[in-house]
């Protein structure tokens, strides 16, 4: 960071909480162009009383754009009185570009949800947790527009017809022409009109005549990755974005964000809860919310896919492009659902986007899985284990040269998970060299292979008979790809006949 940053962000953090900011640790950038930092207390700092405000370390963030920092501030003020779960900002600079604000922790919804989106079986924690979020989406969009002033948003006060082509036109300049279909543009504005109209028309229930609460506050990108958890509640970050607006929106990017892999069952089930909050503050029709939401559920899957095409195919980020299969299966799922319906609103649209879905790129790419690491522990005597997903068998490392415990007749009933033998090794040291040399080797493999999605990553450790150091080193290694990079790793001790799933 720079020094102007350090110095305005330390003396915030001593404004919020009376003592002296030690370290200042950046975190890792989100999509925005915001900078983000851990700020700790000073060592001398430690145990002096702070603010009954003020819990542990605080989160400093320095703005690219000041009208932007505005909007935020303005909205977590505003947030933070309607009683809404928010990061209280605790001190800002008079030029609005820097503040200091609660530290939330570190656990991502879209961690949390990590076993689910993986497997697409969500456990009944990971369910709960969901269920909490939706029904605080309702009430964060209906108290949060209470008495709020809509023209501090940024950049637009309201969701309206330019915003929506807006987006419209950032699918089809940045994810369409690139996928050099040949398409008539003027027919294609025809349908986007049309689908604006219905996007901004207010829907009514036909049996009550009673207009549905179409209209509240709009987080705009309401996804699991601006969702925290701490102390087990569902707390909303990254709203500057936020305006009047339908309150389809946010349920059309949350249940069918790309890669949450949330199947039909489990939306309907978070739709029923959302609705069920929603109820609390004002009556809403369910047949007349799902037939407006299909249309915003196309809505942001072309939103999302241009703004995939434009990270990953212009700015060259290879994490959207792993994002486009995902969307894609959205879209083709979508346009199954909406075969008889829906889509004749705008025909051409629907023809365009039939015939996207049937390209070569991706329609022979099917939906990622997850990438699976296997890490045996073998004998020479034996043979190198044979790779049956046919990738040639990844890494192999020999252990022969480490000092052997199976030297000693003492050895001789244990293995490289028993203590007598742990103890053995790491005293003698050379193992633990040999193991953070393999470290960097296979950690610079896992992230690219996460990156590139491939599926399979094989990792052997060879030892003379398979027993001690070889079970060593796979175990540590297993355990330390798991614990890195939270991938699924398969650890099989060949000779020893067993298998366990980290």
């Amino acid at each position: 960071m720079n020094e102007q940053a350090q110095s305005v962000l330390s003396a915030l953090f001593r404004q919020a909480t009376g003592v002296e900011a030690g370290e200042i640790t950046p975190l890792t950038q989100s999509g925005s162009n915001r900078h983000y930092f851990r700020i700790r207390a000073a060592q001398s700092a430690v145990g002096v009383a702070k603010p009954m405000s003020v819990e542990g370390d605080l989160i400093g963030v320095e703005g690219t754009s000041r009208e932007e920092n505005h909007a935020f501030l303005y909205m977590v003020r505003h947030f933070t009185e309607q009683g809404l779960n928010v990061p209280r900002v605790l001190a800002q600079s008079e030029d609005e570009m820097y503040y200091v604000q609660q530290d939330l922790g570190s656990t991502l919804l879209f961690d949390y949800i990590a076993e689910g989106r993986k497997t697409g079986v969500f456990g009944e924690r990971e369910k709960q947790m969901l269920r909490k979020t939706v029904r605080a989406l309702a009430r964060f969009q209906m108290k949060g527009a209470e008495d709020m002033d809509f023209t501090q948003c940024y950049p637009q006060p309201e969701f309206n017809r330019r915003s929506i082509l807006w987006d419209l036109n950032y699918f089809k300049y940045c994810f369409l022409k690139a996928t050099e279909i040949d398409f008539q543009e003027d027919r294609l504005e025809n349908d986007f009109d049309r689908l604006a109209d219905i996007l901004l028309t207010e829907q009514t229930d036909e049996q009550t005549h009673t207009a549905s609460p179409a209209w509240a506050f709009m987080y705009r990108d309401f996804q699991s990755r601006n969702v925290m958890v701490k102390d087990d509640e569902p707390y909303f970050i990254d709203f500057q974005g936020g305006r009047k607006g339908p309150i389809y929106y946010d349920v059309a990017s949350f249940l069918w964000q790309a890669k949450a892999n949330f199947n039909d069952d489990l939306r309907m089930e978070l739709i029923d809860e959302y609705l069920d909050e929603l109820q609390q503050y004002q009556p809403i029709d369910r047949t007349s919310f799902l037939a407006a939401l299909r249309h915003f559920v196309l809505f942001r899957t072309l939103q999302v896919l241009g703004a995939y095409g434009f990270r990953g195919y212009f700015e060259k980020k290879p994490h959207f492009l792993q994002s486009i299969p995902y969307a894609i299966d959205n879209l083709r799922r979508w346009l199954d659902a909406a075969s008889n319906g829906d889509a004749d609103d705008y025909p051409y649209l629907r023809e365009l986007l039939h015939c996207m879905t049937e390209l070569k790129q991706f329609k022979e790419v099917a939906i990622r899985k997850p990438l699976v690491v296997r890490v045996y522990s073998f004998s020479y005597k034996k043979g190198i284990p044979a790779d049956d997903s046919g990738n040639g068998g990844g890494f192999v490392f020999d252990c022969r040269a480490v000092n052997n415990p199976g030297k000693y007749e003492r050895y001789n009933a244990y293995t490289g998970q028993d203590e007598p033998v742990i103890r053995f090794l790491e005293d003698d040291g050379e193992i633990l060299t040999f193991l953070r040399a393999a470290y960097q080797l296979v950690d610079a493999s896992v992230k690219r292979y996460m990156d590139r999605g491939f599926q399979h990553l094989m990792v052997s450790f060879g030892c003379t008979g398979g027993q001690h150091r070889s079970v060593y080193a796979a175990e540590k290694m297993a355990a330390h790809i798991h614990q890195t990079f939270g991938v699924t790793v398969q650890l099989i001790h060949r000779e020893q006949n067993q298998q366990r799933q980290l």
